[in-house]
């Protein structure tokens, strides 16, 4: 049998738009932006099932979930993509990629900003689980079938304990903590908005400075081909 460990108490440790199973269970299923039988598909094996709406905050109380059960080793993506947010492709970025500056690396989505995670927490989530594709499906069936595959292939728990974020509105990031504090998804939005702003500011900046340099560098290579001109038309002066 395969060896499990203890959850963090009281898991899920964020609350959310989901049903949850055995904490036992090696897989967490995401229907994104589906609304199917989610208690049926945790009666079928699932550790904890629920929708996904939002590339930012969403993602974050996901991973907050999965990350403090250490024997969830399989994320299961299935249910209809969310217009604009693109919360599903967002996720399997996430995983696949991680982030650059706090934004999701190759997420289509409209504000792919991960606020309350450090870099610890998103390589805890990327080593701890796998995570099966399924998108579109909306069959509770084949993803319960899919779901026992997974569960018949359970490796164990995850060789580290589980890890307890925080999500708070503070820019410092995700803490270790044994509390949650969730931030508002119009807060998150604002936070998005502003670090997109903040990234553009920077990127004038530094073309600010490619262009001063540049005009720098001409007007000093004018001034200097002037003064040769001038030592040159001196000496043949001089030589008349």
């Amino acid at each position: 049998m395969a060896e499990k460990k203890a959850p963090a108490a009281g898991w899920p440790v964020v609350q959310g738009d989901f049903h949850v199973g055995s904490a036992e269970s090696p897989v967490a299923v995401i229907t994104m932006g589906s609304h199917l039988d989610e208690q049926a598909i945790c009666n079928a094996g699932a550790a904890i099932c629920g929708s996904c709406k939002t590339e930012n905050l969403g993602l974050e109380k996901i991973i907050a979930n999965i990350i403090s059960n250490p024997n969830i080793r399989y994320v299961l993506t299935c249910g209809t993509e969310v217009k604009g947010h693109l919360s599903g492709q967002s996720f399997i970025a996430l995983h696949a990629n991680g982030v650059d500056g706090g934004k999701i690396v190759n997420s289509k989505g409209a504000i792919p900003f991960i606020e309350n995670l450090t870099t610890d927490h998103i390589k805890r989530f990327q080593e701890q689980v796998e995570v099966i594709d399924i998108m579109e499906s909306e069959d509770v069936g084949a993803i319960s079938a899919k779901l026992k595959e997974l569960i018949d292939k359970d490796p164990g728990a995850f060789a580290e304990g589980p890890v307890i974020v925080e999500l708070s509105d503070d820019s410092g990031g995700g803490v270790e903590t044994g509390e949650v504090a969730s931030m508002s998804p119009e807060v998150a939005l604002i936070h998005a908005r502003m670090k997109t702003i903040q990234m553009m500011v920077t990127d004038i900046g530094y073309r600010n400075k490619f262009a001063a340099g540049v005009y720098g560098g001409k007007v000093e290579g004018l001034m200097i081909g002037l003064i040769v001109s001038f030592v040159i038309i001196g000496f043949i002066l001089g030589g008349f």
